[in-house]
């Protein structure tokens, strides 16, 4: 079982940059793989990044590669999604999660969620 805490939401320009965690309670998070995740109002929950259980692996959405890093450490137990460049669209709750035991895209794979932390990007 895993717990996570996310932080480090808040309001930012277009153009500038913030950084995500997410704090895992549990010692199941050095096994499993982590993501981030968005959700816009009214919408389902937009795949953004993930990350393997070592952290050698990770994938993007193609709307934020290049722009956004995912990843984590094990020892602190947390995951981190820098982003940067940002823009209006990229305004949503971010939700942390994890389960697969291996890096995926599709929410429905995913056991443990946090409450989510609100960026919101202004033009």
């Amino acid at each position: 079982q895993v717990q996570l805490v996310e932080s480090g939401g808040g309001l930012v320009q277009a153009g500038g940059s913030l950084g995500l965690s997410c704090a895992a309670l549990g010692d199941d998070f050095r096994n499993v793989a982590m993501a981030w995740f968005r959700r816009a109002p009214g919408q389902k929950p937009e795949f953004v990044a993930t990350i393997s259980s070592n952290g050698w692996q990770t994938s993007y959405a193609d709307s934020v590669r290049g722009r956004f890093t995912i990843s984590r450490d094990n020892v602190k137990k947390t995951v981190y999604l820098q982003m940067s460049s940002l823009k209006p669209e990229d305004t949503g709750v971010y939700l942390c999660a994890g389960g697969p035991s291996t890096p995926v895209e599709s929410v429905r794979l995913y056991d443990y969620w946090g409450q989510g932390t609100q960026v919101t990007v202004s033009s």
